[in-house]
This record gives C-alpha cells, structure tokens and sequence, in this order.
C-alpha cells in the first residue's frame, strides 16, 4: 500500500513540475529575493563562542562572576619592545598614543606611563594619595633614564602588568567599555579607530607595536572568518565545476548545477539573517558545504535524464522519469545527510543548535532546488548530443568497476583481513586521541594578531583570562589580616606556575599601601605584619584614591575578592593539570566552612566547553546513528540488512578516529563535527547500493550473486562520481588559515573515500558472503518504500 501510494506521489509530483514550470521558476526566483533581502540581518560573532548551556554550573559561577566584577574580557593591550622607545621623541609620542586612545567613548579607562599613579603618603592628612608618575614631558635622555630607573626598580606594584623587568618591554592596557565589549560596536573600533591610531604611531617612531587582549584577538579572528567565506565559496564552485565539466564533458550541464548550488548559497545566507543568527566559523562552512553537497544531487540528477535520453530519446519521458525514479532516491539520500546534522540540534550548546538547524535546513533547501530546476531548465533545452553521453562509456571509469568486481569475486578474504588489520590498529590509535580545549588552537597562525599572542605570551606570560573568586562569607571579611595570607599563599602558587602570569589581587594593593608608608622603599612591598596592620590599614581606610582602586579587586561589600591571572596557550592535559593543582592549593588554604572558593574565566570556560560538547557529540553520533538504522529498518525491514548496512559506514568512523589518534590531531569543536557529518553522507551511498540490490533479487529470482554484481556496475559509476566530488569538495577547506576547519575538511574528505571503497568492496563482499542468511524472502521482504522502481518503458509511455 505505501509502496503504491509512493509511486503514485511521485508520478504527481514529476506532472506537477513540468505542467507548471513557468511559476515554479518564478516562485524560486521571488523567495530567492526574499531570502536576499534578509542578508543585512546576518550578524557577525561579537564574542567569544561558550560552548556551555546556560544552565551549566559551570557558566553559572562565571556568569555570578561576571555580575560582581563585570566583563573580564574587555583588556586590550599594546606593547614596544625597543629600547629607541626611551628617547624623549618616541617615549613622549607612546604617552600620547595612550591619550588618544582614553579620548575615544568606547575606552572607558587607559593605564599607560602617561598617567600611571605612584602610591605615596601624605603625612600631614595620614592618608596614602596617588601622585603622577610622569609630572611632565620629559626632555632629555637622562630624564627618561631616570624615570625608567625608577619605574624598573622602585614600583613592583606594576611589574608584569606594564612593565617586564628584564626585556624593558613597556605596555599599555585599555579597558573598553563593557556596554560594547560584545556588540559590533567593538568591530568598527578596533579595525578603524585603534589600527589606524596604531599604524599612524608605527609610521612617525618606526617603532613595533603589538597589539593583543580578548577584545582585539575574538574581533581579528571573526574578521579571517568573514574573509575566508568568500574564499571558500569560490573554491568550492571553482573545484566542483571542473570535476564535474570533467565527468560530464558539458558546459551546459555544468552551468546549470553552479546555478542550482548558488542559488543554494544564496539560501543559506538568507536562513541566517532570517533567523538572525550569527556566523561563527561553524555557521561560515555552510554555504561553502550546500555547494559540495548540491553538486552529487545534480550528479545523479544529469545523469540518469542522461540514461533515459540514450535510452529511448523521449524527452518528456525521461524527465517525468528523472523526477519520479531518482526524486525519490534523492530526497531519501538528503534526508540521511539532513539527519546527521540535524542531531547536533539535540546538544546543549547554542552555538551547534543553530549550526544544525540551519545546515539541515539548507540541505532539504539544495534537494527542492536541485530537482526542480534540472529539469524545468532540460525541458526548455534540445536533447542532449552524442559527444555528451560520451561519458557515460568511459574506458577508466570501466575499468574502475571491473577491478572492484575482480576484489569481490575473487579476493573477499583479503578484504576481511585488511578490514579487521585497519579495525585493530585503529582501535590502538583511538587511545592515543587527545582532548584539545584552548580557543586559540584553531587560529591563523600566520596571521599579525596571532604572532601577538606569543609575543604577550613570552614577555607577560599570557593573554587568557583565569579568575579565582574568593567568597569570605562575611561583609567586610576580605581585608581580614587572616584572608590577606590565605590569598598571598595562594597568589604565590599560581606565580610559581610558569604558564600562568604573575596573580593581581588586593593582597598587591596592600603591599603597595605598606610600601607607600614606609616612603615607596622596595624592600617594604610585602604584607603588613600584626603590628603594623592596624595603622597601615586604617591610613588606607582614610584614602579616598584606595577605594577606587579597591573596585578592580573587591566587591562593593569587601565579602568577595578575585585573583586575576593570565594563562599561556598550553594543551589540555597540562591545563588540567594546573586546574587540578590550583583546586588542591585552593581546598588546602581555604576551609569550606568559612570560604567560598572556585576557578572561573574564559580559558577554564572554554576548556569545560570543550569536553561537555565531546560528550555531547558522542551522543549525537549515537543518535545519528540510530536514526538512520531505523531508517534502514523501515526501508528494508531487516535486522540483518540494518547491521550489514552499518558495518562498511562504521569502520571508516573508526579508521579516521585512529588516523587523527597517530598523527596528533585533538578531539575539538571543529574536529568533532567530522563524524556525524561523514556518517550522514557515507551512508547515502549504502541506500543507493543496497536498493538496486533489493531491486536486482526481484529481477535476477533472488539470484545473489547475479544481484551484487549487477548492483556493483549499476551504482559503482555514479558513487564513484558522487565520492570523488566530495572528497575535493571537502579538501577546499584544507586551504583555510583555521586549523581547525583544515582538519575538519581533510577527515571528512578522507573519511568519504573510506567509506566509498568500504560500500563497493567490503558492503558486497558481506552480502556475498551472508547470502545464507539474508537471501530469501522472508529475510528481505517487500520494503515500505521502492526507493529505485522498476524501469519498465510502455509503449504508452513513449507514445
């Protein structure tokens, strides 16, 4: 009954389209418009992508921290290293690139040698006061040898954090308004208001300047993104039309499918802004994957109306056969690949939702595009020529099948072998995969902004905030002389880490305030002792200066204090490793009972995000997998089938997985992805096997032998085709500056051909081999859905 109702639904559907072809093509070109004109609501990624769901503890305690201390990813930093800087020309022209930069609205404050302040006491008022640093322009080289020799030696205060004692590196920090940190306001900033201050600067010194911090790396990295979109959209067609003009020797035929996909493209921008959701370097592969995806329907599509015409040379016939027979073998293949992308929607993260949503939607969009254009456009055109279905004789590509017919008719034992021999060591490799979690990994590494990160890394240990907060549990409890040692202790294991940069807290501005009493001597900058805490503490209390310096380290209730670090770009056993150090030192120093005490910031952040989405991947896989098998179960109605089936598109899984394990490529966000993908394409290729193959016993009287070879040469030819325009089409993402979008291109591409050579050798080499088992009618009964008809002509038909 379905199996009727199917055909029937199809046969309407191919009536449908070319009665009606006029208003079909004007119907796509209005939503074509319509899509278009939703491309001014794309927005771009203002901030850094948190892979956790809302609800996470994890983002909770940091979202608690950003309410009490606001956004800690809104520093920018500049820095010289040069010693021409200390001359009177170039050090005074740095303090006024510092004043240029505090003029603009979206600086909310600069600390720089221009404006630095000198903690000092008044003994007259009995209280501490910030004086200038710099009282005027110096003039002379021994001024500015002299202000250098006190800043160096007489203020630790700011060591690491403006200056680097021993390279000389001086740097100035910018503290962007935290209204705009995360909106496009930043964009336009940095790219025209700061790079031009900057380069102008560079130009009149001839002086360096590195230019870093979260705001400036998440805005440059977002710009390569936007930049790369073209680059691969363009690759993509460039790479896809020349494979396919190369199967097909036809211009027309290659026209008409780079129409087909860019129309897609089109779509795919459109689905964006109309959602209004933002193109992070997840949502950028899209419309560069509509046009590798696009291409294999438009492959099947020419292909078979090219059967049909070499056939019978009815025009009419053959594209009512077009739509009918591989419409419905098509949409079943989308649907496969839909669903593999689909499951992502399942996860907690927000930022893979709205990549599935939006990537399977598209690829339903391709397949309506794909089977309504071909032949709407070939109905309006001649028959295709002689020299055009050439291709459909091709002596390598002949040759091809028959060498895949010999391994499978001859040497099935060798393919059990080599699968087993490439299952083992795979396994072996899996171990050996790491779980990556640092959001600069991926990044350009050629890129300036890039280069600058391991500039801050060497001179300042860092660029990646990591936040301890320290909740005493009391009002006023963090200036306690008890709670200043517990954070001193703790301050001093994380400088004793050589991956984290020197700890800032107010445990520092109160050694400032002793050294400030005791007349700015060095040797003075440390802790008061007992004694002396009672009066340092209350001068310090009398000053006015100090409370606004305590904002920066304290909460308005002196209850809850942080510890501000920066932590190098390590890998992730070694972070670990750290975080497990700091939370020893953390429960060691602070009781439970009297401290609140946890780790927070973006690096721990994206960690954390890091392996929840590995779990959650997993999960999707899982799912992807179990809805394709219960696809399969419906289509053919066999458990048998099902695992037979699964079996050739599980093992390039596994082999990719121990390949990425032997040559050191982490588990990642970009990298994840490479499964679920791989796993709903491959499989298309299965259906289409496994249904000429159910349709070959029917003809062949269950013949099983007959059948797979049959099902072999029928299908080799167009998944051989399909395969190779996926493993280019992927391999265009290998010339991206990202690293993680490279090996997301260069795995899904080996994966695919994997999995083609696993559904034309070991996939028949099975069947072969268990025609006991699966070869009679009970087995593989009569499925829900013919997904490949008979192709029986009537002369009614060709009338």
């Amino acid at each position: 009954m379905v199996k009727k109702l199917t055909k029937g639904f199809w046969a309407k559907t191919a009536n449908i389209i070319l009665r009606n072809r006029i208003l079909i093509l004007l119907l796509i070109l209005s939503t074509t418009i319509f899509l278009a004109m939703q491309w001014d609501k794309m927005q771009f990624s203002s901030s850094q992508a948190n892979l956790l769901p809302d609800h996470h503890p994890v983002n909770v305690r940091y979202q608690s921290f950003l309410k009490t201390f606001g956004e800690e990813g809104n520093v920018l930093v500049l820095a010289v290293k040069d010693s021409s800087l200390f001359t009177p020309e170039k050090f005074n022209r740095w303090n006024k690139l510092s004043k240029q930069l505090a003029a603009f609205p979206e600086v909310e404050f600069v600390l720089s040698t221009d404006n630095l302040k000198e903690l000092v006491k008044d003994t007259t008022k009995q209280e501490f006061v910030l004086q200038p640093f710099l009282k005027k322009n110096p003039t002379t080289k021994s001024e500015i040898d002299s202000l250098a020799s006190h800043l160096f030696n007489e203020m630790p205060f700011y060591e690491d954090l403006i200056y680097n004692k021993q390279s000389k590196t001086i740097r100035t920090i910018a503290y962007l308004d935290k209204d705009i940190v995360n909106t496009p306001a930043r964009k336009d900033f940095i790219l025209e208001d700061l790079t031009g201050l900057v380069e102008k600067f560079e130009e009149e010194t001839g002086l360096d300047v590195h230019v870093s911090g979260m705001p400036y790396i998440r805005t440059m990295n977002s710009q390569s993104i936007i930049n790369e979109i073209s680059k691969f959209i363009l690759a993509a067609l460039l790479v896809t039309s020349l494979i396919f003009f190369f199967f097909f020797r036809s211009f027309r035929a290659t026209i008409i499918s780079m129409c087909v996909v860019i129309i897609g493209v089109m779509w795919s921008f459109g689905v964006l802004g109309l959602l209004q959701y933002e193109i992070t370097v997840l949502t950028a592969l899209i419309p560069p994957l509509i046009i590798v995806i696009g291409i294999p329907n438009c492959i099947f599509l020419i292909n078979k109306y090219q059967q049909e015409v070499k056939k019978h040379g009815n025009q009419a016939l053959s594209l009512q056969r077009v739509i009918s027979k591989i419409g419905n073998a098509t949409l079943m293949t989308n649907i496969t690949t839909a669903s593999g992308f689909a499951t992502f929607i399942v996860t907690d993260s927000q930022l893979l939702k709205e990549f599935g949503i939006v990537a399977s939607i598209n690829i339903i969009g391709i397949f309506i595009l794909s089977l309504l254009i071909i032949p709407i456009i070939y109905s309006f055109m001649p028959l295709p020529k002689g020299k055009h279905l050439k291709h459909l004789n091709t002596r390598w590509i002949e040759a091809f099948v028959n060498w895949m017919e010999t391994i499978v008719r001859e040497k099935r034992i060798s393919v059990y072998v080599v699968s087993i021999s490439l299952l083992v060591i795979s396994i072996i490799g899996i171990y050996q995969i790491k779980i990556s979690g640092s959001p600069i990994e991926d990044m350009p590494k050629n890129a300036g902004f890039f280069k600058d990160i391991r500039f801050f890394e060497e001179e300042f240990d860092g660029i990646m905030p990591v936040e301890i907060v320290v909740d005493t549990k009391r009002k006023k409890g963090v200036l306690k002389p008890a709670t200043l040692k517990r954070i001193e202790d703790l301050s001093q294991v994380v400088h004793e880490i050589p991956e984290l940069s020197r700890p800032v807290s107010v445990v520092d501005l109160v050694k400032y305030s002793k050294q400030a009493f005791y007349n700015g001597i060095p040797k003075y900058y440390q802790l008061p002792t007992t004694q002396e805490n009672t009066f340092i503490m209350d001068i310090a209390r009398k000053s006015s200066n100090n409370s606004n310096l305590l904002k920066s380290f304290v909460d308005s209730t002196g209850q809850v204090a942080r510890i501000t670090t920066y932590m190098k770009d390590v890998k992730t056993t070694r972070m670990e490793e750290i975080e497990h150090k700091l939370q020893e030192n953390i429960t060691k120093t602070f009781p439970e009972e009297q401290f609140d005490v946890y780790m927070t910031g973006s690096a721990l952040i994206f960690l954390k995000g890091t392996k929840y989405l590995v779990n959650n991947l997993i999960l999707s896989l899982a799912l992807a997998i179990g809805l394709i098998a219960i696809f399969m179960a419906y289509l053919f109605r066999s458990f048998r089938m099902i695992v037979i089936s699964l079996i050739p598109n599980l093992l390039p899984l596994v082999v990719t997985a121990g390949l990425m394990g032997f040559v050191g490529v982490p588990i990642k966000p970009s990298t994840i992805l490479v499964f679920s993908i791989a796993f709903g394409i491959s499989v298309d290729d299965t259906i289409h096997f496994l249904a000429k193959y159910r349709q070959e016993l029917t003809a062949n009287n269950w013949r099983i032998k007959k059948s797979v070879y049959a099902a072999l040469r029928e299908t080799g030819v167009s998944m051989f085709y399909t395969s190779i325009v996926l493993f280019f089409g992927f391999s265009v993402f290998a010339i991206s500056s990202f690293g993680g979008t490279v090996a997301l291109g260069t795995l899904v591409s080996a994966t695919l051909l994997f999995a083609m050579l696993a559904n034309l050798i070991l996939l028949p080499s099975l069947l072969l081999s268990l025609e006991r088992n699966i070869a009679n009618k009970e087995v593989l009964k009569k499925p829900q859905i013919d997904i490949l008809p008979k192709d029986e002509i009537s002369d009614k038909e060709l009338e």
